[in-house]
């Protein structure tokens, strides 16, 4: 019996090799796999020993070759396959072990060159990896260092007898589900690694192509999804740096599904913004949001946008969490807390609540940070993110009053706040704070109802955002009614003139942006 073994990453290798040997396979393997099996004291033939052709062009060309992957290959049941392997000197290969060149890793670097990139693009391994898992009745094929110990022990209880149970006495160590499942793991292994090759070679260009594969790599189980009966893990994508996926957590409970959900939502609202923001955020539509230099003012705005619906919500930041803003916070419970780092003394106070999460978090980037993916029925759905970069003073004004400076700024605000809200939204904003928003209603005059009704008085003298046109003007009506002196939407309804006139009619500032903002 014989293993191959041919691994970049040695962790736990000479350990399986070593059970592996006592199992009685011959242990044959490349060049750095081989002097680290020798430095562990054990007896192992070079691949250039067994195929009699030495490895060539800096290592490229080890594996390669029919005495390598006829062994692989080879049917046991079929007498021509064992005959042509007689006839051609080549011994069957009954375990390979294996895995990949570092090509994320030296990709994630800063500074990586091209030709770096290329050089760690592993050919022989996958070839030999794919081999083996095709052939996995007969062979074993072992890619993750996380199944070396059981499969040592159940190689050992067998007596290392590799092969699937043909009728004979003895019982096969590894069942043929148990192949199967290593052999899809294997191809699995490969396909993700093919992935970060090509989304690194497309230079972030996903849509242009006919084929589209997107790699995850499984962060952990959890407890369950968005309800308790539906099965849920986190993973993360491998050439993608920060994000809520990747987020530091510093003290608190462990994460659900919606947590998570709410906390990228809640991260990613706070992110749009270059001045300092807070959002507080529930069922995944921020409830409170403002900017403002001092951030303990801006938080309190933002908390008091709607006090009732913050209770139990999410609260992030995009800058640095002061003292005196975690001294703010006191006797409002939230779920999670998140900011890119904390002032010295924060987390002293953050600490004294139990069960809320503490996340530190960096800005996401990578290949899949440009893209929307949502699947659907037979497939999914793939756009480009919503992160176009506006001017409001490229903005047309339609009606006969202007908007005043003041005006514009909170403007610009509601309008950048609603692309992070569920639509048909609509946005209230004064001094650059969400003071009522409605989010995801059929009918764009219920979202103005309740916009309104959140904000009760304070509507009075805010502005007003919508994330699509207004098709009727009995949403401008309803604003007037509720005191809105500005509003900002993109424009283009067959009724665009009747809103108009109804703007002009309350005196009411209007801009067409025109760009729509929906957000399903």
């Amino acid at each position: 019996m014989k293993a191959l073994l041919s691994a970049y990453d040695k962790t736990g290798l000479p350990e399986f090799a070593a059970v592996l040997s006592q199992c009685g396979f011959e242990l044959v393997s490349t060049g750095g796999t081989a002097a680290a099996m020798a430095d562990a004291g054990l007896s192992v033939q070079q691949v250039a020993d067994l195929t009699g052709f030495p490895e060539i062009l800096d290592g490229r060309l080890k594996t390669l070759h029919p005495a390598i992957h006829g062994g692989i290959l080879a049917r046991r049941d079929l007498a021509g396959h064992t005959e042509q392997l007689q006839q051609h000197g080549i011994a069957p290969i009954d375990i390979v072990v294996g895995n990949l060149y570092p090509f994320v890793e030296t990709v994630s670097r800063n500074g990586v060159t091209l030709q770096d990139a290329l050089e760690n693009i592993d050919i022989g391994g996958p070839t030999m990896i794919r081999a083996a898992a095709k052939n996995f009745p007969d062979v074993i094929v072992v890619v993750d260092p996380a199944d070396y110990g059981w499969i040592g022990e159940r190689l050992s209880q067998g007596a290392g007898h590799p092969g699937v149970d043909q009728g004979g006495d003895k019982a096969p160590a590894l069942s043929l589900g148990d192949r199967k499942a290593l052999a899809r793991k294997a191809f699995q292994h490969v396909a993700l690694y093919d992935t970060a090759v090509s989304q690194y070679l497309g230079d972030g260009d996903a849509l242009s192509q006919e084929e589209l594969t997107l790699g995850f790599n499984r962060v952990n189980e959890l407890r369950y999804g968005e309800n308790p009966h539906q099965k849920a893990a986190l993973y993360t994508t491998p050439l993608t740096s920060g994000g809520i996926v990747r987020a530091e957590r510093l003290h608190g409970i462990d994460m659900s599904f919606t947590n998570i959900l709410d906390a990228d939502a809640a991260w990613k609202a706070v992110s749009d913004f270059a001045d300092a923001a807070v959002a507080v955020v529930k069922h995944t539509n921020p409830c409170g949001l403002a900017v403002h230099e001092d951030q303990p003012t801006a938080y309190q705005r933002a908390f008091e946008g709607d006090s009732v619906s913050a209770y139990g919500g999410i609260v992030a930041f995009n800058r640095e969490l002061t003292v005196a803003t975690a001294e703010a916070m006191h006797g409002v419970l939230y779920d999670i807390i998140i900011a890119p780092s904390y002032e010295a003394g924060v987390m002293d106070i953050l600490r004294k609540r139990r069960r809320t999460r503490v996340l530190r978090i960096d800005p996401a980037s990578g290949p899949q940070e440009g893209l929307d993916v949502r699947l659907v029925s037979g497939g999914a759905l793939v756009q480009t993110v919503d992160d176009l970069l506006e001017d409001p003073s490229s903005w047309k004004v339609v009606t006969s009053r202007k908007p005043s400076e003041v005006e514009l700024a909170d403007l610009a605000f509601a309008w950048r706040a609603a692309k992070h809200i569920k639509s048909n939204t609509i946005v209230l904003a004064k001094d650059r704070t969400l003071v009522g928003m409605g989010a995801g209603q059929p009918n764009r005059v219920v979202s103005v109802h309740l916009a309104l009704r959140i904000a009760g008085d304070k509507a009075k003298g805010s502005v007003l955002a919508s994330d699509a046109f207004f098709p009727f003007a009995d949403n401008v009506e309803m604003a007037a009614q509720g005191g809105i002196t500005a509003i900002a939407q993109p424009g283009g309804s067959i009724r665009d003139n009747e809103v108009i006139a109804g703007a002009d009619k309350h005196r009411i500032a209007m801009v067409f942006t025109g760009v729509r903002h929906f957000k399903h």
